[in-house]
């Protein structure tokens, strides 16, 4: 399990970190940088395109794997390969088709976010394509959510909940390394919880999400000297969502209990905290939900007196406290479970204490 640990975090890492070294030159050659205007007050244009070395990172990787293991399936396998690959090979290579069509969308959506990178698109023009997409995968590829619920139903609940998770993460691209950052934490403990329960596939899928997002945050990380725009946040996102949906949270058979559905929301708790707090805020000033501004968790942090950095690592901290629990909860009993989601409930409540109290007067 090392040598796959391995295999599918430092391969992408070094893609990503190659490749947003690489966009970055070309970005800025060619202008292609995100200027300071309204809610963004970076002090001075940044380069976009991030979200290319991102994208390149997850999904040649994540190609490669199966197409790998169809080609010597039915030959001697190379030597080098472990040997939890090697007796996972047909299930690996069956897996080809899916991971072409999730891809596939997260291509559709890579270039969508590209073009509102270079001039905006307009909030429905993204959603009306995410919409798209989260059919596709659903109706059309069959990858759904809560698949004990009437196929039509499935659909519904599959496409809102990729929709809803792609926006959550779109909405945390609001602050130098915070969607890159809480989305390889998450990504862990979703690979965590999936060995858990026995998955190879999917593990390696969550592993190289990491990988990729440690990388670019090599130049994310504040301060940042490269954007990762929505070219890469709605990539990120829908990842997010569709590795959710592939990993067993709840099956009888391997003693996975029925709370354990409830690991997504929990271990999201946060990016879904910040959705929607900010849409709260913005529809009771009678704004726009999908308008981006400065209300989000993040920028709440700073006004509170943290610094952008400090922020930002709070935030972390924030979705590992909620999250790494989450691991356990599918073969815990009931009592545990609701103890862990009650934990999750109560770390979101302080968060929404502590960023709304108003600060002491400390005048003597």
């Amino acid at each position: 399990m090392r040598e796959i640990v391995i295999l599918a975090v430092v391969g992408p890492f070094l893609l990503a970190l190659a490749g947003t070294y690489i966009v970055r030159r070309w970005a800025r050659r060619v202008e292609f940088v995100d200027r300071p205007s309204g809610h963004k007050r970076h002090a001075a244009p940044v380069a976009l395109g991030g979200g290319i070395a991102i994208l390149v990172a997850v999904c040649v990787p994540i190609v490669a794997g199966p197409l790998l293991a169809l080609l010597v399936k039915d030959g001697a396998p190379p030597r080098w390969l472990p040997e939890l690959i090697v007796v996972h090979l047909d299930g690996i290579a069956s897996k080809l088709a899916s991971i072409i069509a999730i891809v596939a969308g997260a291509v559709v959506l890579h270039i969508v976010g590209l073009l509102d990178d270079r001039r905006a698109l307009g909030p429905w023009a993204k959603l009306i394509v995410q919409v798209i997409v989260a059919l596709f995968i659903a109706g059309v590829v069959g990858i759904r959510a809560v698949e004990a619920l009437p196929a039509p139903l499935s659909v519904a609940v599959t496409v809102l909940w990729i929709v809803l998770i792609t926006n959550a993460f779109n909405f945390l691209d609001n602050m130098d390394g915070l969607s890159a950052g809480v989305a390889a934490v998450s990504a862990a403990i979703f690979a965590l919880a999936s060995m858990a329960a026995g998955q190879v596939f999917v593990p390696m899928l969550a592993l190289v999400l990491v990988g990729a997002a440690l990388g670019f945050l090599v130049f994310n990380f504040s301060p940042a000297t490269i954007f990762m725009g929505d070219a890469g946040s709605l990539v990120i996102g829908y990842l997010m969502s569709v590795l959710t949906i592939l990993t067993t949270f709840y099956d009888p058979a391997q003693g996975l209990k029925p709370l354990g559905v409830f690991v997504p929301v929990v271990v999201l708790a946060v990016p879904l905290y910040d959705t929607f707090s900010v849409v709260f805020h913005r529809v009771r000033l009678g704004k726009s939900p999908l308008v981006g501004d400065r209300r989000h968790f993040s920028h709440r942090l700073v006004k509170r007196g943290l610094s952008p950095r400090g922020a930002v690592l709070t935030v972390y901290l924030a979705t590992a406290a909620t999250g790494l629990p989450a691991i356990i909860l599918p073969r815990v009993d009931w009592l545990g479970a609701i103890l862990i989601l009650v934990q999750c409930v109560c770390v979101v409540a302080i968060i929404a204490v502590l960023e709304h109290a108003a600060p002491a007067n400390t005048d003597a």
